[in-house]
């Protein structure tokens, strides 16, 4: 315990050192948030210092081994480095599906080739990552895929289309399901493949949603030619690892759940509605509405660092991210429920300078695919029913 109290000292003081001001502010639009990538640019000077630093000291995954590019902590103080960025509401200095999904399953899968060659441009930002699982015909159903994989000598050739592909216009590199052995069952023959896109014949088009805005594409292989060796795990059990990652990708997505570095939804209602001669925001139904989600909020956070906590001691469970993922999506809703309430009228302003361009009733239309994206709401109860509850018939 005294060495983590040293820690935290030593982590306090150096983030109150090295982290700009601009940087303990809530962000405002996507250029705030910093994804890396051969083509990134800076939004700031404060985000360039505050990522530089970061990478340099081995934060920007600090629970990754310090031979790839992270900062070599361990589970306890990972935790403390976090919370301590939380008191100071210092942003994330890199977000990244690299980090976030594909790098977990490249520990634990990769061979050491594949984790030299992608795990430090991953924690140096270098690579921009994106995600090639679902089709036009294979959402829920992920393992009904059909973009095919087939041999030709040391390579493989790929034809076939993705859908919903967030931020597949600006990423460098994709980690793709495809099928490898069209005669076998459904969830066997299929293969996690990793390549450029910069390679000749994938082509991308943005998808545009009802907010007016979209991270989405639609991505297309047109006989897309991958060295055999860019495969990661066996080739043919791409499903293992398919499902290790969706584990990841379900915690990082209902993080969404959590406020993070925002203001306190009565902060932001009392400013638009006013507060009674008691200080309490005016709104008293509104008021307890706000109290309810902030008990479930608390709730979720709680839920998170349980599920470490279980992972660290051997006792986690597969399915406990599909808990997390419904509760983190479907908060996450609510709470822009509530911002559009709190905002009154002035909340469904569209475009104006004085609303962001409508950034609210914006983010507020965005919350819908939430409980969509990453599988549904209604999957995930299912997962939940049957693999942790075992639910006669689930």
């Amino acid at each position: 315990m005294a060495d983590l109290e040293k820690f935290r000292a030593e982590t306090r003081a150096w983030l109150a050192a090295n982290c700009p001001p601009e940087m303990r502010q809530p962000m405002v639009n996507d250029e705030d948030t910093f994804w890396g990538g051969r083509n990134a640019k800076f939004a700031s000077e404060p985000q360039r210092v505050w990522f530089e630093r970061m990478r340099d000291k081995g934060w920007t995954v600090p629970h990754w081994p310090k031979e790839y590019g992270g900062g070599g902590l361990d589970a306890d103080e990972t935790k403390i480095l976090r919370a301590e960025m939380a008191a100071i509401s210092a942003r994330l200095p890199l977000v990244s599906f690299g980090i976030s999904m594909l790098g977990p399953a490249l520990l634990k899968y990769g061979t050491d080739e594949q984790k030299r060659e992608h795990l430090p441009k991953i924690t140096a930002g270098l690579i921009r990552w994106c995600q090639g699982y679902s089709e036009p015909n294979a959402g829920s159903d992920l393992a009904s895929l059909q973009t095919r994989a087939e041999s030709d000598g040391d390579d493989f050739i790929i034809n076939g289309q993705k859908i919903w592909t967030s931020y597949a216009n600006f990423a460098d590199w994709i980690f793709c399901l495809v099928r490898t052995d069209a005669t076998a069952k459904k969830h066997d023959g299929i293969s996690f493949i990793l390549f450029d896109m910069a390679s000749k014949g994938v082509s991308t088009k943005p998808i545009l949603l009802i907010s007016g805005k979209s991270p989405f594409c639609e991505t297309f292989f047109d006989n897309v030619r991958v060295p055999k060796s860019h495969v990661l795990g066996t080739v043919n059990r791409g499903w293992d690892v398919a499902k290790y990652l969706l584990q990841h990708e379900r915690a990082m997505i209902s993080g969404m759940g959590e406020r993070g570095g925002n203001r306190p939804l009565g902060q932001v209602a009392a400013d638009s509605i006013g507060a009674d001669e008691q200080g309490r925001l005016e709104d008293p139904m509104l008021r307890g509405q706000i109290a309810s989600f902030e008990i479930d909020e608390a709730a979720l956070r709680c839920a998170a660092e349980r599920a470490v906590d279980l992972a660290k001691s051997g006792q986690g469970h597969p399915a406990y991210s599909s808990a997390l993922k419904y509760y983190g999506t479907e908060l996450n809703k609510r709470r822009h429920e509530l911002l559009m309430s709190a905002g009154g009228i002035d909340a469904l302003e569209w475009e104006s300078p004085r609303s962001k361009e409508g950034a609210a009733p914006r983010a507020w239309l965005r919350t819908k695919a939430n409980s969509i994206e990453g599988g549904t709401s209604e999957v995930m109860l299912g997962i939940v029913a049957k693999r942790i509850l075992d639910l006669p018939g689930a």
